[in-house]
């Protein structure tokens, strides 16, 4: 079993796939210890399979992952993690934009007994407006929201000790947030500079819609922190609030009526009406609010189910095999 497992999602890279296994290559046989590289195809459409099968082909070292089609970066690391077999993992981008030679950084602190080291890439060279200024509002609204303090949650570039991510599940877009959700475990983090690299070839595949989608990630990141072991009290209070509301004012409708004799289908027939809605509305958010997140949690925890589906599973001196899940 090698120590070090290095994972890494491609989706229409064909341009870097051989540059970066030559790099990922000479770093890890100077390092000196055992290791192996899982490489995701994440559904490309280019050549980057057919790259990645003539690598897997002349070194033993490499185990290729082909999903059937694109599922996500979220999706591929699992896959990639799932597959991997090293003690320490270390997970990074497939476009050369994290830098290989950076990979000593990580292991160095990984094996200071750190459960998570963390990138960051404290001198980013990308757009200003597009890409540092909301990367930097998003990265400080995460750090305030889940409360561990790192600057980089977006960057894939991070080793992990192997039992922390059988801790906790990925699904969606919660890559980012395997820092947050694995503190809630007791796991210590820490951070690493790392050198931001413009990307040399091919088409990035980023943009800035990406940065708006974190924030409807932080209120399931903040509901999954803070309330992971008792939901009811997150939507028992916003229902019991509107439940109060409304029968308050359903109380003073009937003291209206009973004791003042007042009309109220003609004085305060828009009042009843939004008394009504109050009541309902609070047994609804009740009910179907935490319903629906017990759901996800079930579908996703209790199973274990996997959020992507493989095509094909590539090792050496074995036969090339299709497994369906």
């Amino acid at each position: 079993m090698p120590k070090y497992s290095i994972v890494v999602p491609l989706h229409n890279e064909q341009e870097n796939v051989t540059d970066l296994y030559d790099r990922l290559k000479g770093v890890m046989e100077l390092n000196g210890e055992s290791f192996e590289i899982v490489l995701v195809d994440d559904g490309s459409r280019d050549k980057t399979f057919h790259q990645l099968r003539e690598i897997a082909a002349v070194d033993s070292r490499v185990t290729v992952v082909k999903l059937r089609r694109n599922f996500g970066q979220t999706s591929a690391l699992a896959a990639g993690f799932d597959h991997a077999q090293g003690e320490y993992i270390i997970a990074m981008d497939g476009d050369l934009q994290h830098d290989p030679a950076d990979i000593p950084l990580f292991l160095e602190k990984i094996s200071e007994g750190y459960d998570i080291v963390s990138g960051w890439r404290k001198r980013r060279i990308d757009n200003l407006w597009l890409r540092r200024i909301p990367s930097r509002c998003a990265n400080w609204l995460m750090s305030k929201v889940s409360g561990v303090d790192i600057h980089d949650f977006g960057t894939t570039f991070k080793a992990y000790r192997r039992e922390i991510l059988g801790q906790v599940p990925l699904y969606g877009e919660l890559h980012r947030f395997i820092p947050a959700l694995a503190s809630w475990h007791g796991a210590s983090i820490c951070e690493v500079p790392i050198r931001n690299v413009n990307r040399e070839r091919g088409v990035s595949h980023y943009g800035i819609s990406r940065t708006f989608r974190v924030f409807f990630d932080l209120i399931t990141i903040r509901f999954l922190l803070r309330y992971l072991a008792r939901p009811l009290h997150f939507f028992g209070t916003l229902g019991l609030v509107s439940v109060f509301a409304g029968s308050g004012i359903s109380l003073w409708l009937i003291v209206e009526k009973f004791f003042k004799h007042a009309e109220i289908m003609s004085q305060h027939g828009p009042m009843m009406i939004f008394a009504a809605v109050l009541v309902l509305a609070g047994f609804n958010m009740l009910a179907v609010g935490l319903l629906g997140e017990m759901q996800v949690r079930h579908y996703h925890e209790p199973t274990r189910r996997a959020p992507y589906s493989v095509d094909q599973v590539l090792r050496s001196h074995s036969e090339e095999h299709t497994i369906s899940e």
